[in-house]
């Protein structure tokens, strides 16, 4: 059928075939279709959605315009994937944590996206880490580590890759059934078994309000296992920052203490444990969530999980001795400076984004997709809805390359913390979409 009919149908909120989205797909793919039509297309999609037999059939033919990896390995192979937010670093701890618990994690990451920040940007200051190996390399990590986080490479999902670039410029990012798409064409195009979810919902998330979060989670986990691959998704809290910083080289240091049993952040203990318990129960290597935290408790406290992570940053070409000196081989920022309020008083609320556009402001994020990075800058000892704010206690260290960009960074700080009556607790881990 023409490309201009599909068109049309979903435009005048018709459904099409998987057979159908397939063909538009594959001419996506091939060149055959103009991009004057996917993004028509993509704008139908955007104003008429999609319903579950269309999203099913969009996620498989992206997944099917590339190499699909298989997998010959001891044990289930599973991935998480988070929707985006701040000091959320939970990946770096997580595969290690489910490696050592005998899962099998081959994760494709991605770089920062607007206000939050990127596992491979993270990852990119560890020196010789190679975020963008060959997948013979990828296997050989995932094999002998258990687990190996990369990028995605040119044979995965590559419709994917010219889907998303049109959807950026025509404003249709936003759309429910083209992000499950997007998430899940990769996610599929990895092999995997088994996969959770981390849907944020709060100022600091994409999707702000909870009712959103659901949407998206729900359509994430319906289109996942409607395609085979066993989901489950959970909502979680980033109305705060995950971690107590933000910046690539100190959310690293930050999870080499995590899982060196040196310091952990509360609530980010509780979404890593949270998301790593539903995966082993998927995969059914623990039989109840009490049974897969301990495991993972137990992979901390063993130094199995810091042994995982060792091996798997040495077999990408970094330092062999990483965690043990995490400290010296992360660049660090010349400049160091607190940020106070300007009363004394509880952190009532936060608006938690303007602190991930304060790392972009020191340069640690992107303005555009050009823009280098500089590893070292960012936010640190960032204090947490509840705590106090005083002259002894700022509200968090800022890590500045000069002067101006401290200035810049330390007025978001302060407009982001507003003080006041003592907030009401909000969980960490809100709620559990299941399959």
């Amino acid at each position: 059928m023409l490309a201009q009919e599909l068109i049309r149908r979903k435009r005048d909120g018709g459904s099409l075939s998987r057979d159908e989205v397939g063909g538009f797909i594959r001419g996506l793919t091939d060149g055959t279709i103009s991009e004057g039509q996917v993004a028509a297309f993509a704008m139908a999609v955007f104003f008429r959605g999609m319903g579950p037999e269309e999203a099913v059939g969009l996620t498989l033919a992206m997944r099917d315009s590339g190499t699909v990896l298989q997998w010959d390995l001891p044990g289930p192979v599973a991935d998480k994937h988070s929707t985006g937010g701040i000091g959320d670093n939970v990946s770096l701890m997580l595969a290690p944590m489910l490696a050592a618990c005998g899962l099998y994690v081959p994760m494709i990451s991605g770089r920062g996206l607007g206000h939050t920040g990127g596992t491979l940007d993270k990852l990119d200051s560890i020196p010789g880490y190679r975020t963008q190996p060959d997948l013979d390399l990828f296997r050989r990590a995932v094999r002998q580590a258990g687990c190996a986080i990369i990028g995605q490479t040119a044979d995965l999902a590559p419709a994917d890759r010219r889907f998303y670039g049109i959807r950026d410029v025509t404003a249709t990012v936003e759309s429910v059934p083209l992000i499950t798409a997007s998430i899940l064409s990769k996610k599929l195009a990895a092999g995997l078994g088994y996969l959770v979810l981390d849907a944020k919902t709060g100022n600091g998330a994409f999707m702000e309000t909870e009712a959103k979060a659901r949407e998206l989670a729900q359509s994430l986990v319906s289109v996942a296992n409607g395609a085979g691959l066993a989901t489950t998704a959970l909502i979680t809290d980033m109305d705060e920052p995950l971690a107590s910083c933000a910046g690539n080289a100190l959310e690293v240091k930050s999870a080499a203490d995590f899982l060196l049993n040196a310091r952990a952040d509360r609530r980010l203990m509780d979404v890593t444990l949270a998301l790593g318990a539903e995966l082993l129960v998927s995969a059914k290597v623990a039989v109840t969530t009490e049974d897969a935290t301990t495991r993972l408790q137990r992979s901390l406290s063993s130094g199995a999980a810091a042994e995982r992570f060792d091996r798997m940053v040495a077999l990408l070409g970094g330092p062999k001795d990483f965690l043990g000196h995490a400290g010296s081989h992360l660049g660090a920022a010349p400049l160091v400076r607190p940020v106070h309020a300007d009363d004394t008083g509880i952190v009532s609320s936060i608006a938690t984004r303007d602190l991930g556009l304060a790392v972009i402001e020191l340069g640690g994020g992107r303005r555009i997709a050009t823009d280098k990075i500089d590893h070292r800058v960012g936010l640190s000892h960032l204090l947490g809805k509840g705590q106090r704010a005083d002259g002894e206690t700022p509200l968090c260290l800022v890590h500045a390359a000069d002067d101006a960009s401290f200035a810049r960074a330390a007025a978001l700080v302060k407009a982001s913390y507003r003080l006041g009556d003592p907030p009401p607790v909000t969980p960490a881990v809100i709620a559990r979409i299941g399959s």
